[in-house]
C-alpha cells in the first residue's frame, strides 16, 4: 500500500500571509491539527507547516496577540515530506525520524497534493506497526 492510498489529497493550506485566526478557524473546519503553508494557491509549493502547537507555543504562551501574527510568524520552515508512491512502511520511517504526528506529502514540483495523519496510518497500517510509529513519536519529548 502506498502514501497515495491514505493520504487526505487536497488538504485545507494556507500562505504565509494568512492570519492565525484564520488559520485556526481552517483547523476547526477541517478538524485537523496542521495546516501545511504554501507558496501561493497556483502551484501550492510548501514552505512549511503550522500545528496548533505552534499557535500556542510560538504566540499565545508568550502573550503575542493571534489576531496580529500571521502563518509567517509561528509556522516551521524545515518540515519532513513523504511522496505519494512512497509505501506506509517508508512514511511511517519518516514520521518515527522526524517525531512527527502529521507529514505533508509532496509531487515532484514540491506541491502539497495531500497530508498523512497518525490516525490514517491507524486505519491502515498493521497494529504493530501502528504501535511502533505512535511509540517512536511519543519519544521525541
Amino acid at each position: 500500500m502506498q502514501v497515495q492510498d491514505i493520504m487526505t489529497g487536497s488538504p485545507a493550506c494556507c500562505t504565509p500571509n494568512t492570519k492565525l485566526q484564520s488559520v485556526a478557524n481552517l483547523m476547526i473546519e477541517n478538524d485537523c491539527g496542521a495546516i501545511p503553508v504554501i507558496d501561493f494557491e497556483e502551484t501550492k509549493k510548501l514552505v512549511g507547516i503550522l500545528t496548533d502547537r505552534d499557535i500556542t507555543c510560538r504566540a499565545v504562551a508568550k502573550g503575542k496577540s493571534p489576531y496580529e501574527f500571521t502563518a509567517n510568524d509561528c509556522m516551521t520552515r524545515t518540515v519532513a515530506t513523504v511522496t505519494p508512491e512512497m509505501t506506509i512502511e517508508e512514511c511511517c520511517r519518516v514520521m518515527e525520524e522526524y517525531h512527527v504526528r502529521r507529514v505533508p506529502v509532496v509531487d515532484d514540483y514540491g506541491s502539497c497534493c495531500g497530508i498523512v495523519s497518525q490516525a490514517d496510518i491507524a486505519k491502515s497500517a498493521p497494529v504493530l506497526e501502528t504501535a511502533e510509529v505512535v511509540r517512536e513519536i511519543s519519544m521525541a519529548a
